[in-house]
């Protein structure tokens, strides 16, 4: 028997060796739904200052565009599993913390305020596109930054394990500008250390800068500039390997967006006062998310 006949014989055999002959592309161990099902609980990921995206107000209760969207999602969740009485558990995470999360099965969706980078495919799901911001600068109106070269020799905001860190870190490094660069963990953290005037500027996405600004002591001595350094598109993370699981989720996002469901939805976060001290962030929709509305796409701009 030759040695071609001897494998094929043995891999009939012992099931397992069939990936000897032709590897089968990595699926979960437990499909998401099925998880679910079983457990009668989805757990969702949350952040907890990023307004008006996902965030915390008064009694732990978990609000925002991206929970808005995520609700949705939960209630298809709920008629696929035949769970009408499902749990949900929240889950807190950080920019640090949040892909191994759900890598690890701990957070079965992440709906908080993500990137969709291409390097972080390999690592996650991500879902089509709700947003699209752009990274700029916050700052005192009389600081007298008005653009990124206006940063050089100064101390500089920005949060831990994002695209602005990562654009920033380079920026540093490409333009010898000599910056002193602070990572906050999150935008609390981020806000107390601009207010307090340890940093000139904070350098996020501006509609997250926007949300920022809105929960300073007084929002009218912050203004928002610089040219923008990227387009970010956001979506909502899941494991990779669960195409059904993966299917749901977009399939409801699609609905929302063509339907027009979304527009008010969007204008109720983004063009309405939002709590809690009931800011206005004055921020219409961009033909750039218009288009991903009318075309819904996990596509991720770098």
């Amino acid at each position: 028997m030759n040695r071609l006949k001897w494998l094929a014989l043995a891999c009939w055999a012992v099931a397992p060796c069939v990936s000897l002959l032709a590897p089968a592309a990595a699926q979960v161990a437990q499909p998401t739904l099925e998880k679910i099902r079983a457990a009668n609980i989805i757990a969702i990921g949350y952040r907890e200052t990023s307004v008006p995206f996902s965030y915390v107000i008064g009694e732990n209760q978990v609000t925002g565009f991206s929970q808005d969207i995520c609700d949705k999602i939960i209630d298809a969740v709920k008629a696929k599993t035949m769970r009408p009485n499902l749990q949900v558990r929240f889950i807190p995470v950080t920019s640090q913390n949040r892909i191994p999360l759900v890598q690890n099965g701990t957070v079965d969706l992440e709906c908080g305020v993500t990137t969709n980078l291409k390097a972080r495919q390999a690592q996650v799901t991500f879902s089509d596109t709700f947003f699209v911001a752009t990274t700029r600068l916050l700052t005192r109106k009389d600081s007298g930054i008005h653009d990124f070269p206006d940063l050089a020799g100064k101390t500089v905001l920005t949060n831990q394990g994002t695209t602005s860190e990562r654009i920033l870190r380079r920026m540093n490094v490409e333009k010898q500008m000599n910056m002193r660069i602070v990572s906050a963990r999150d935008y609390g953290e981020g806000r107390a250390v601009l207010e307090s005037g340890r940093a000139v500027a904070y350098m996020m996405d501006d509609v997250l800068l926007a949300g920022t600004r809105s929960l300073t002591a007084k929002p009218d001595d912050w203004v928002i500039v610089g040219t923008p350094q990227s387009s970010e598109a956001y979506g909502f993370m899941m494991r990779n390997g669960d195409p059904e699981f993966r299917q749901l989720v977009d399939d409801t996002m699609a609905s929302l967006m063509k339907s027009g469901e979304i527009d008010a939805m969007y204008a109720k976060w983004f063009e309405k006062p939002v709590p809690p001290k009931g800011a206005n962030f004055q921020f219409p929709m961009s033909e750039q998310l218009r288009a991903r509305y009318a075309a819904p796409n996990d596509g991720p701009f770098d």
